[in-house]
């Protein structure tokens, strides 16, 4: 049996409990932004409020493929994103959230429509965090020029220190989806049934890497298993992370988080 490196002695000091129990980790201090079908702002104002944990001010903008954004004002295109934003907000409430509505009246979201999104987060919003529960299906990238603007979009944020959390396909792997295929830049997704929603595992699979809680708790699907959901739970997580150390590049995130589910190495998550 090999003796413990200082590698391993370091590394064992990187638990859930030890980082994710610390009175600090609340999210405060990291900016995130949701790209998805717009918040209900109201809605979780009034939900945080009623349990004594006011919200920082959500603020956003909708997206279209050209053309500026135009103004938020409050509103969503489709409850997917206000489950998503609840979730975030419920594992980091310390978070400032931007809501970037991909959707808008039309109720379609185009490639072009996620790369303007993602370029204003970064630039204008100037976010820590990307969360992306949604994805582009594989047909829509045969273009190659398609494929590597989005590409190009998500290194961009990799590069500027900005961490993107993608959901896998509901049906991964038989179905594939971008931006989470593009697995080195950013942090992939896929959904399992945890007995606590900050358990997470690594579970390499198709390209993509980690597993979270499958589960929401606000809207009409919130409690069906869905990447989308165990998207924001891996974000949120990250976010409490951030707030003990904001200026963590992705890599040393990812890292944090592979080595925060090897020191507990739990039970694997039940079938969604």
């Amino acid at each position: 049996m090999t003796e413990p490196t200082v590698f391993d002695e370091l590394f064992a000091k990187l638990t859930p409990d030890r980082i994710l129990s610390d009175p600090r980790a609340t999210g405060a201090g990291v900016t995130v932004a949701v790209i998805d079908s717009g918040v209900e702002r109201s809605v979780l104002e009034a939900k945080f409020a009623a349990a004594a944990a006011p919200l920082l001010p959500i603020e956003g903008a909708v997206f279209a493929p050209t053309g500026p954004p135009a103004a938020y004002t409050g509103h969503q295109s489709s409850p997917h994103g206000t489950t998503v934003a609840d979730i975030i907000l419920t594992l980091a409430p310390g978070a400032k959230l931007y809501s970037a509505d991909v959707f808008g009246p039309t109720g379609s979201c185009e490639v072009e429509t996620v790369i303007a999104a993602l370029r204003h987060a970064i630039d204008v919003w100037k976010v820590k965090v990307v969360n992306l529960s949604l994805g582009v299906p594989e047909h829509k990238l045969q273009q190659l020029p398609r494929r590597q603007q989005l590409l190009r979009a998500i290194e961009e944020a990799y590069f500027r220190d900005v961490l993107v959390f993608a959901a896998a396909h509901n049906e991964h792997p038989i179905t594939r989806s971008f931006p989470a295929a593009f697995a080195t830049p950013l942090i992939s997704v896929d959904k399992g049934v945890f007995a606590d929603p900050l358990q997470f595992a690594y579970r390499l699979h198709d390209h993509v890497e980690f597993q979270a809680h499958g589960r929401g708790y606000l809207g009409p699907f919130a409690r069906e298993p869905a990447t989308s959901w165990a998207t924001p739970h891996l974000a949120g997580i990250a976010a409490r992370v951030l707030s003990l150390k904001p200026d963590l590049k992705p890599f040393e995130i990812k890292t944090i988080l592979y080595w925060m589910f090897r020191s507990r190495q739990g039970p694997a998550p039940a079938a969604p």
